[in-house]
Order: structure tokens, then C-alpha cells, then sequence
């Protein structure tokens, strides 16, 4: 059967029926999320995916200690390591999936996650800058 047969005088329905994504992205939400239940993921879903992932956990366990003691350092370090999470996030891509991925549905935006821990940085380098008091004790 020709392409002509097939799809008649629709050369876009031949276009479609081509470039229809196929397995490729069944086996990117494979990959990236093995217990997708189908349902698409938003904003809120991909950031509580984010956060409870085992490097969002840890940071968030830093940023309560850094918040906790109130320690510069600490604080310092739990925002410099946000920000390579972040980045690694949105920009590196080691398996090559997360456009067809997010294509699927089965990966979200990650830009409710991404104004969250820019707030929970901001609340980190505010809580744990130097206490410059006055003669009282009180901040000026």
C-alpha cells in the first residue's frame, strides 16, 4: 500500500501518523518515573516529587539545621547546594528524557519548586546574617 492509498489527499494526516510520539515516550516515563499511575503531573506534583526525593530531603534537613542553630555557614552551604540541585534539575539532563518526559505528562514544571526553594534560600541568608546590635542588645 502506498502513502497515497493509505492516508488519501490528507498529507497531513500522513505527517501525524509519523511523527506521533510511539514508544519512545513510553519508555522516557518508564525511565524517569517507573510507578507513573497515567495521570499527568503539574507544578505541585513535580515539586512535592522534588522535595521528598532523597536530595530534597537532605536539604531540607541542612536548611532546618542551618535555620536551627542559626549558623552562617551551614546556611551558606545549604544554599549553594539548593542552587546545584536546582541546576541540575532544569539544566542537566543526564538521560537525555525529560522533554519527552514532560511531552508525557509523566514529569512536571519544575516552577513551583524552583519559587519555593528561592524563598526557603532568601529565609536561610535573612535568618543567619550577622546580628548587628546596639548598645541595648536590640538590632538597628
Amino acid at each position: 500500500m502506498t502513502q497515497r492509498r493509505l492516508f488519501g489527499e490528507h498529507p497531513l494526516a500522513f505527517l501525524l501518523f509519523t511523527l506521533w510520539p510511539g514508544t519512545a515516550l513510553a519508555d522516557a516515563c518508564r525511565a524517569a518515573r517507573p510507578d507513573w499511575d497515567g495521570e499527568p503531573v503539574g507544578m505541585l506534583g513535580e515539586a512535592v516529587s522534588l522535595f521528598l526525593s532523597p536530595a530534597g530531603v537532605a536539604l531540607l534537613l541542612l536548611s532546618l539545621i542551618a535555620l536551627r542553630f542559626r549558623q552562617q555557614w551551614i546556611g551558606l552551604a545549604a544554599v549553594i547546594l539548593w542552587t546545584v540541585f536546582i541546576t541540575v534539575v532544569t539544566m542537566a539532563d543526564p538521560t537525555g528524557l525529560r522533554p519527552q518526559a514532560m511531552a508525557e505528562g509523566c514529569v512536571g514544571a519544575p516552577t513551583l519548586f524552583i519559587v519555593a526553594v528561592a524563598a526557603i534560600c532568601v529565609g536561610i541568608v535573612l535568618y543567619t546574617k550577622p546580628r548587628t546590635g546596639g548598645a541595648d542588645g536590640s538590632e538597628s
